[in-house]
């Protein structure tokens, strides 16, 4: 039977194993193409840090925490002796020194090899406990 089709109608379609890499290449291309055109439009953010500077007058009381490298505090009340305290009787005693009025500055001094996470809860209990004016006495020059 030489004139006969084979049974399965015709020729065989072998299976695409390959992935068609073109259009992927195409649309890689083209994005490349429009960031590389896009980037230079885009504008940088810009970051206004604070700068520290001297005050004009020096407040009447200050209220001064010193966080100590072993995570002990002390508080000083103006220019007097520092006093050794703990974090959950910080608050009240800031409170009682501020003696009601928020005009009086609190200030958290600090060594250089003090955890960052020590300076964090001193700030977050005074916040907590509605402490106004807290600021970080930095150092001049080098």
């Amino acid at each position: 039977m030489p004139g006969v089709a084979p049974r399965g109608g015709g020729r065989r379609r072998r299976s695409m194993n390959e992935i068609n890499m073109v259009p992927f290449i195409d649309v890689m291309l083209v994005l490349l193409i429009i960031f590389m055109v896009s980037a230079p439009m885009i504008t940088t953010g810009v970051v206004d840090l604070p700068s520290v500077g001297k005050a004009k007058t020096r407040p009447q009381s200050v209220v001064e925490i010193i966080v100590k490298s072993d995570d002990k505090l002390q508080l000083k009340l103006d220019k007097g002796e520092a006093q050794t305290t703990t974090l959950n009787a910080l608050a009240d005693q800031v409170l009682g020194a501020q003696a009601g009025s928020d005009n009086v500055p609190v200030i958290i001094s600090a060594d250089k090899q003090v955890r960052y996470e020590s300076v964090v809860k001193v700030m977050d209990t005074l916040q907590r406990r509605g402490v106004q004016h807290v600021g970080l006495s930095v150092r001049q020059g080098g």
